[in-house]
């Protein structure tokens, strides 16, 4: 007779059976009073998510409409004219890294990007580097000049490094100080900067405009339906993954398959509808309880950073729809497992319930045999037996999860991966009924980044002179003097001919600018 467990595992499971991958939902908690509360709502989300398929403006706050689902199905496309520069685009990205393949110059690839611009090529770079890649991939992700310098050590010669820089308007200001610094290591090897430069980017954005000035190697599109962080499984990151060698069409075909299976109105048969609402039943439909996610798989330990981004800038709203304060949001974390257990599991366990996990479980341990490292008994055995004892483990202490399994990790399986995760974000936006296409707090950022900017440059011009207390040239500048000090800290720090004395005590401090 079967148990209990193996009924319910059987009745709580979704699977998309090529690629393989899936879903298995009995350590989850939901039940049918769940789903069936849900069933409303997630109608609606469904039909709402098809719209967005069919062309409708999904992002009303910037009168954009949504198209990355059209990335790995052109023919979904509201136009003929958008279908013709998807189909072109993966077209002009396979020629491109054949060419490059083909004229053996380049076997380093240096991507400069910010946050889903970098996350997404991050992750296809360690899922699919290594010594079976045809190039190396690097990613530059920030405008820390410690760590441009640390990542072009580590390069050393840029003579045979390929210079790819992803900016959608080409003002982003990470990247832009990304690509001058790179762009000023190449001249200091007396290398040309435009002969190994590529751009993705909008059209006749400033980058466009400065690739086409200077005799850029090639620019591939952004468009303005697709964001940051869905934009994996466009040039953005198709031209990385196919520069590595890896199969870009797998990655695309893979993705529709989810999206195919993913379409179907029945929740239970539907493995994004079921992962949202898991997230809405965990969180009571406020996120109250954080996502931990655990790949045990190293190739994917930048998954959990992935979908923080992807999770965290789409439902992490203010306002909803209806202008409304929410405070809406889903908290993300998560590195990989087994390593994890000997970190915060034992929170997870034994602590605050704030949370509901997700395991990811790759069946293929390695390409070929492995040894024993105990009687009969592999590395993948000890790592494959950590997974489903800390998920029983968890269990015991009546904390949810779901688990997500794969039999390898490939390039179809990963776009199923991505997909999967696409479409439950976007379910879940509408079951809150939140625009999950925008990011209004990170354009609040930007312009609070700009104003000190602006501050900075206040500060400096009133340096003049005998040194002066922090009280003193915020007045010269009209500022807060709490504002003040610490650009000014920063500016003695860094500026040459600006100088502090008489302490580090905001209060007895003097500045100077001394030439």
């Amino acid at each position: 007779m079967a148990s209990s467990r193996f009924e319910r595992m059987l009745e709580w499971r979704c699977a998309l059976p090529d690629p393989a991958v899936e879903l298995d939902m009995s350590f989850s908690g939901l039940d049918e009073a769940v789903i069936e509360g849900l069933q409303e709502r997630m109608a609606g989300a469904l039909q709402a998510m098809d719209a967005i398929e069919r062309g409708e403006v999904a992002n009303p706050d910037e009168h954009r409409m949504v198209g990355h689902y059209w990335l790995r199905a052109p023919g979904l496309a509201p136009t003929e004219e958008i279908s013709e520069a998807i189909a072109d685009a993966l077209a002009e990205v396979e020629g491109f890294a054949a060419r490059i393949h083909a004229e053996g110059a380049f076997d380093r690839a240096l991507l400069i990007g910010i946050g889903g611009s970098a996350l997404g090529p991050m992750l296809l770079a360690d899922v699919f580097g290594g010594t079976r890649a045809r190039m190396q991939v690097d990613v530059l992700d920030n405008t820390d000049p410690d760590g441009v310098d640390s990542m072009l050590e580590r390069i050393g010669s840029l003579q045979r490094t390929i210079v790819v820089v992803v900016s959608k308007s080409g003002g982003t200001p990470e990247t832009r100080n990304g690509m001058l610094e790179v762009q000023a290591a190449c001249a200091a090897q007396g290398l040309e900067f435009a002969q190994r430069a590529v751009a993705v980017t909008g059209d006749d954005s400033e980058l466009h405009r400065r690739a086409a000035s200077e005799g850029w190697l090639a620019t591939f599109p952004m468009w303005d339906w697709v964001g940051g962080r869905t934009s994996v499984l466009s040039a953005v990151g198709l031209l990385p993954a196919a520069l590595l060698g890896a199969d870009i069409r797998g990655l695309l075909t893979g993705a529709a398959e989810m999206d195919s299976c993913t379409r179907e109105t029945g929740v239970r048969r539907n493995p994004a509808a079921l992962l949202a609402a898991l997230m809405y039943a965990e969180g009571q439909g406020s996120g109250g309880r954080h996502m931990v996610v655990l790949p045990y798989k190293d190739r994917l330990v930048l998954l959990g950073r992935y979908l923080q981004q992807l999770v965290m800038e789409s439902l992490g709203k203010r306002l909803d729809r209806q202008g409304r304060v929410v405070h809406q949001g889903l908290s993300v974390f998560g590195n990989k497992g087994s390593t994890d257990q000997h970190a915060y599991v034992q929170q997870l366990r034994d602590g605050r319930h704030d949370f509901f996990a997700v395991f990811i479980r790759v069946l293929q341990d390695r390409e070929g045999p492995s040894v024993e490292v105990a009687p009969g008994v592999t590395a993948g055995d000890f790592l494959d037996g950590f997974l489903l004892g800390t998920r029983q483990a968890l269990a015991d202490e009546g904390r949810h999860s779901a688990t997500i399994t794969v039999d390898r990790l490939d390039e179809r399986v990963l776009g199923a991966l991505i997909a999967l995760f696409e479409r439950a974000v976007g379910l879940y936006g509408e079951l809150i009924d939140v625009n999950a296409y925008h990011q209004p707090g990170v354009e609040a950022g930007k312009k609070a980044a700009a104003r000190v900017l602006d501050m900075q440059a206040a500060l400096l011009a009133a340096l003049d002179g005998a040194p002066k207390t922090v009280v003193e040239v915020a007045r010269l500048a009209a500022l807060d003097p709490a504002d003040a000090w610490p650009v000014l800290q920063h500016l003695a720090a860094n500026r040459e001919g600006v100088r502090m004395s008489g302490g580090p005590d905001a209060g007895e401090a003097r500045f100077a600018a001394q030439p």
